[in-house]
């Protein structure tokens, strides 16, 4: 299992890591960050598998993946 960090204030909610996740790890919160973007977050850590795909596709570096 991987850790997966998100500054859920610097995610503009883009959804591109939710796209590039090929485990359904990553989902858009139904809650926004202080800007008004509904931010990112790991849903399913126990799923991850340290590809960091996510992190790879977003445009604003938000995430991080530690294995």
């Amino acid at each position: 299992m991987a850790l997966i960090t998100i500054d859920k204030e610097a995610c503009k909610g883009c959804s591109m890591c939710v796209k590039a996740c090929p485990k359904n790890v990553i989902a858009i919160s139904s809650e926004s960050n202080k800007n008004g973007y509904f931010y990112a977050e790991a849903v399913r850590l126990d799923a991850c598998i340290g590809c960091a795909f996510c992190a790879l596709m977003c445009p604003d570096v938000c995430i991080t993946v530690e294995k």
